[in-house]
Formats: structure tokens, C-alpha cells, sequence
């Protein structure tokens, strides 16, 4: 027969082990939660952050949708090659209208070179190349805010340390010698808060810089390519 003692331990043993459990899951609890709480411990640094963040990824949509309706490559094929039929007919006003009617980069350098027909090839290409330099302009609108951000944010996160150590030295001259952690707590969240938050942006923006940038001179490449068939296209004999 179990003697009762040992029993009597074993389910204390039990006991605190369930206790043991229950205060890890409460720990783990209290550490996810303690991540959200150290966020809003940032301060003001991290609403400035947010905002720029959001602006910044507001902008970073709308260009990219932009820059993927500015080249179609099926309906700029169709497009030269009703351009093309317009130029071997020798009707200029047909191509001009249709070109007035397609809303896209392409078409508006072609417009300009089209408005100067009958006039060197030189003028032509030149008229072009500048109207491609407005249309590059055009693309790439706002997009160096999003660069602008992406340098900032790491600024911005270092700001939000400096500022967050002073409070914490604040702190302590205030608690003379009865100095104890949670003194320094304030202090020390938002300076570590605002370095990780400003990383995080720095990062974000930078990686959506890329992607617009890249976008942008395939958009450049293509319609350069375009421009150059036009260019050819005039070259060709009636």
C-alpha cells in the first residue's frame, strides 16, 4: 500500500507543476502583449513614423498602378501598327487623331513627333526625345518622396533615441539616489522603440523605392524602343 505521505506529495509535485505551467502561459501572454505596449511606450516619434510610412506607401501604389497603365505592350503593338497603316497612306490627320485619342506616354511622343512632319529628322527625333523627357517627368512624380522617406525614417528613429536617453537622465536627476529600473523605463522604451521603428520604415521604403525605380526604366526602355520604331518607320519609303 502507497504510503500516504509520499501521495500527499506527489500531488503537491503535480500542483506545482500545473501552477508552473499556467504562470509560463501568462508570461508568454504578458510578453506578446508587452510588445504592443512598448510601441505605443514610443511617444510621439513612432505617430510621426506611422504617418510617414502610410504616406509613403499610399504613393508607392499609386504609382506603380500608374506605371502599369502607362505601357500595354498589346495595345502599344496595335497602336504602332495602326500608326504605321496612317503613315504609308500619307494620312497624317488620321494618325494625329488616333494618337490624340490613346492616352498613354506613347502616344503623346508620337503626337509631337507626328505634329513635326515635313520638318528635318533631327527636329523630329529632338521634338520626341523632349516630350519623352516630360512623360519620364510625369512617371516618376512623387517618387522621390518615397526615397525622401526611406532616408528619414532611420533620422527620425535615432531623434526618437536621443530624445528618449535625455528623458531618461531626466529621470534619474529627479530620483537622486532612490533610483530603481521602472525610473528608467519610459526613457529606455522609447529610445529603443523609436531606433527599431525607424529601421522598420527605412527598410519598407527603401525596398518600395527599388520596385517604382525599377518599374520606371522598363517603362523609359520601352517606350524608347517605340520611339526608335517610329523614328525607322519614317525612314521607310512610302
Amino acid at each position: 500500500m502507497m504510503n500516504p505521505i509520499l501521495m500527499i506529495q506527489d500531488g503537491m509535485s503535480d500542483m506545482q507543476t500545473a501552477v508552473d505551467t499556467m504562470a509560463a502561459v501568462e508570461t508568454a501572454e504578458t510578453a506578446r502583449i508587452s510588445l504592443w505596449d512598448m510601441a505605443l511606450n514610443g511617444g510621439w516619434i513612432m505617430l510621426v513614423l506611422l504617418v510617414m510610412l502610410a504616406l509613403a506607401i499610399y504613393i508607392a501604389v499609386e504609382r506603380y498602378l500608374a506605371l502599369r497603365q502607362a505601357v500595354n505592350e498589346s495595345e502599344d503593338d496595335l497602336f504602332m501598327n495602326n500608326i504605321r497603316e496612317y503613315i504609308h497612306k500619307g494620312d497624317v490627320d488620321g494618325a494625329r487623331a488616333l494618337s490624340k485619342q490613346t492616352n498613354s506616354p506613347l502616344a503623346r511622343m508620337i503626337d509631337k513627333g507626328l505634329s513635326r512632319l515635313g520638318r528635318p529628322l533631327s527636329d523630329i527625333q529632338a521634338a520626341i526625345e523632349n516630350e519623352g523627357k516630360l512623360e519620364v517627368a510625369r512617371l516618376e512624380k512623387r517618387v522621390s518622396l518615397v526615397a525622401t522617406v526611406a532616408s528619414l525614417g532611420p533620422m527620425i528613429g535615432f531623434l526618437g533615441t536621443v530624445t528618449g536617453m535625455v528623458t531618461c537622465f531626466q529621470d534619474m536627476a529627479h530620483a537622486g539616489n532612490n533610483i530603481e529600473i521602472n525610473t528608467l523605463a519610459t526613457g529606455m522604451y522609447q529610445a529603443m522603440v523609436t531606433t527599431i521603428g525607424g529601421l522598420i520604415v527605412g527598410i519598407i521604403c527603401y525596398f518600395l523605392y527599388n520596385i517604382l525605380v525599377t518599374r520606371i526604366n522598363k517603362v523609359v526602355l520601352d517606350i524608347e524602343v517605340r520611339a526608335s520604331e517610329f523614328m525607322d518607320l519614317l525612314h521607310e519609303p512610302a
